[in-house]
């Protein structure tokens, strides 16, 4: 019976294995059509748009795509993204085409010129990628655009396009007869570029770009991100953000209000995963960034729990967490915001406190709501022992209040003391009250009894 189960399991994995096999080898497949995968670069260039490209390609490969061609309207964005961008284009084994459907400013220019063929709308432009600063929009150090100069240079070298053309669309001073004069930056117009060899010909779609190639016989493989992309992409949301900030800071004060109960701390800790993991993946939180985070809560539960009053590590701890939470959203170089546009900085920094500004608010104005509330008392003890329900902190079960006894030994202020031939332990008010004295009993908490001498 044993031989038998193997057996079967055998054929069944070479059943598999063979499907496998026809699925990759469909023998009904026009071994002449053509796949041609799409794809969109229609936003700036920043690590969102450097990840989508990435996943792009990847998912090309596994399509075994013949032709990748890349739909491009953009008008730039961070000079290290577009290089990556750049360099996956070049190494990328299968030809990769750019339809510029009406930009391809600055970071755009470097991206197209690292296709294998650039092709062009109707008024569509090319060019224009002098390095400029994020803050205000002006003309970058002259070592940032060297530095864009030679990989502007070298990918045209590489695609056998004109390095000097390619130069001239960063510096200004180059100038070319019959193409630019000294003092303007090339940016060329679809029939120019043609001209100059920088676009292979005018189209007005990518059907009519196939068209114009000789590709009749094709299937169309639109890149979508996949479902968990697009997941991603919702927690990066600056909204979602705010409301994330909101639920950290919220649950880890509730969570020290009510420690023990673990659904707060559950809470903001699931917030902080959703938070960071967006930013992280897409190449915006930095390890360090994440590392002054967790020093920032570190030094805010030293100054709680082990360093008493409000000092330094309280200050320092809550300064590491807000710089943290701004610069995750941010695609600064260490510190170094050249690149970042001021927009962005101003809205991660409004995300942040108006998250921050929120938790406070439901602090104060729903956490005296939520602590009464029947739901939080069903995980957080909350019920009273009140002496008028029969609860008494004394440890003596009957009641002394107002009994006379005898000092047995003196108080000096405490000593002991005898009622009604029983023994307790008996301090007073601060008196000294000899042995055989009278007193009357004025409280009864705790395992001793407080005592006063009595008057004549």
């Amino acid at each position: 019976m044993l031989k038998f189960v193997r057996r079967i399991g055998l054929v069944c994995l070479a059943i598999l294995f063979c499907a496998g096999l026809f699925a990759k080898w469909n023998p009904f497949q026009d071994p002449t059509k053509k796949r041609i995968f799409v794809m969109e670069i229609r936003n700036d260039i920043d690590p969102r748009m450097n990840r989508y490209v990435d996943l792009a390609l990847d998912q090309a490969t596994e399509e075994n795509a013949d032709i990748i061609i890349i739909d491009m309207d953009t008008y730039g964005g961070a000079v290290n993204d577009a290089n990556d961008i750049r360099t996956r284009i070049l190494e990328y084994e299968k030809p990769v085409w750019v339809f510029i459907n009406n930009d391809a400013a600055s970071a755009g220019a470097l991206i197209s010129i690292a296709c294998d063929s650039i092709y062009m709308v109707p008024g569509a432009n090319i060019g224009a990628a002098t390095v400029v600063l994020g803050e205000d929009g002006s003309q970058a150090p002259d070592k940032y655009q060297s530095y864009m100069r030679s990989i502007m240079r070298s990918t045209a070298e590489q695609t056998n396009r004109d390095p000097t053309i390619a130069e001239g669309m960063v510096d200004d001073r180059i100038e070319i007869e019959g193409v630019t004069e000294a003092g303007k930056t090339i940016t060329f117009t679809t029939s120019e570029a043609i001209k100059n060899g920088f676009c292979e010909m005018q189209v007005t779609s990518i059907k009519d770009l196939l068209s114009k190639n000789n590709i009749e016989n094709y299937e169309l493989i639109n890149y979508e991100l996949a479902e968990s992309e697009k997941i991603i992409a919702f927690f990066l949301n600056p909204f979602i953000s705010g409301i994330l900030i909101l639920v950290i800071v919220g649950g880890i004060y509730f969570e020290l209000q009510t420690p023990g109960i673990g659904f707060p701390l559950a809470a903001a800790g699931i917030a902080l995963v959703f938070y960071l993991t967006p930013y992280y993946l897409n190449g915006l939180a930095a390890n360090w960034e994440i590392a002054v985070l967790f020093i920032g809560i570190i030094l805010i539960a030293l100054e709680v729990f082990v360093i008493p009053g409000f000092g330094v590590a309280g200050i320092a701890g809550i300064s590491c967490v807000v710089m943290a939470l701004i610069f995750v959203m941010l695609d600064n170089d260490f510190f170094n915001f050249d690149y970042v546009p001021s927009g962005e900085l101003s809205t991660a920094a409004v995300v942040v406190f108006a998250g921050m500004f929120g938790a406070i608010l439901v602090i104060f104005g729903l956490g005296y709501r939520l602590t009464e509330s029947k739901m939080f008392s069903r995980v957080a003890l909350m019920s009273e022992q009140r002496k008028a329900d029969g609860y008494t902190s004394s440890f003596y079960t009957a009641d002394l209040m107002g009994k006379e006894g005898t000092v047995f030994s003196t108080l000096r202020p405490s000593g002991r003391i005898e009622i009604d031939g029983e023994i307790y332990d008996a301090y007073t008010r601060g008196e000294y009250v000899e042995k055989g004295e009278k007193i009357t009993v004025i409280s009864q908490e705790g395992t001793s009894i407080k005592v006063r001498p009595k008057t004549a």
